[in-house]
């Protein structure tokens, strides 16, 4: 069998539908209706992936999303239709790792669900510990530390920092950093970047407005220093 999905949806009729096609796509899948159960049957059934819907009863999406990235880093795929591009960022922001908007196609979703299962068994057999320039990130324990001194990220801070250290001196744009973060490449999202840099650098940076860690490269994004540039 495939890997497993939990699948959250108060709709009887979305969660049918998508559950039948990715069944018979290979994947195993379990269903929750509301945020509790779902937090339950994630704990219960360890999935490989959650696709989660926003507004659920009792406990809404990113109530969801929150709790359970206080404790994996299990990839999930928030479905919603709320289509602002604020809505999007926030649900990226909070720790979603895709962001379907309803309605959708059985076939988008399935191909979204293999995006970003590939990402995260690129992830599996990285060093567990990453040190550069003062900044110590430990994958397995979700810490940071700059100095000695323990530092709390978001999610998306999370991610973007250690996407950095682990090639530190490379330049990156700001499209190829949503995209390894987040697994989303849409230029309107491009400059939100910049909010996370700057919330970043507030938190690791002895003087965030002489940043000498998380470096502007002009004309083309930013990149971490050491290495080679």
């Amino acid at each position: 069998m495939g890997e497993h999905i939990l699948v959250v949806d108060d709709e009887s009729w979305v969660v049918g539908l998508v559950q039948g096609y990715l069944e018979q796509a290979g994947f195993r899948v379990s269903t929750a209706s509301d945020g509790p159960s779902a937090l339950e049957r994630f704990e219960a059934d360890d999935p490989d992936l959650v696709i989660l819907d926003w507004m659920l009863p009792r406990l809404d999406g990113l109530e969801v999303t929150r709790r359970i990235r206080a404790q994996s880093k299990v990839p999930i795929i928030l479905l919603t239709a709320r289509a602002d591009e604020g809505d999007r960022v926030t649900g990226l922001e909070t720790g979603a790792d895709d962001y379907v908007v309803k309605p959708f196609s059985a076939r988008e979703l399935e191909a979204r669900v293999r995006a970003v299962l590939r990402r995260a068994d690129g992830r599996v057999g990285r060093s567990s510990v990453l040190e550069v320039g003062g900044i110590r990130l430990d994958l397995a324990r979700h810490e940071v530390s700059v100095e000695g001194r323990p530092v709390e990220l978001s999610p998306m801070e999370f991610d973007l920092l250690a996407f950095l250290m682990e090639r530190p001196g490379r330049a990156f744009t700001r499209l190829e950093l949503l995209e390894a973060v987040r697994g989303v490449t849409y230029e309107s999202f491009e400059r939100s970047i910049d909010s996370h840099v700057k919330r970043l650098r507030q938190k690791i940076e002895p003087d965030p407005k002489r940043p000498r860690l998380l470096l502007t490269v002009f004309g083309v994004g930013y990149r971490l220093a050491g290495g080679k540039p």
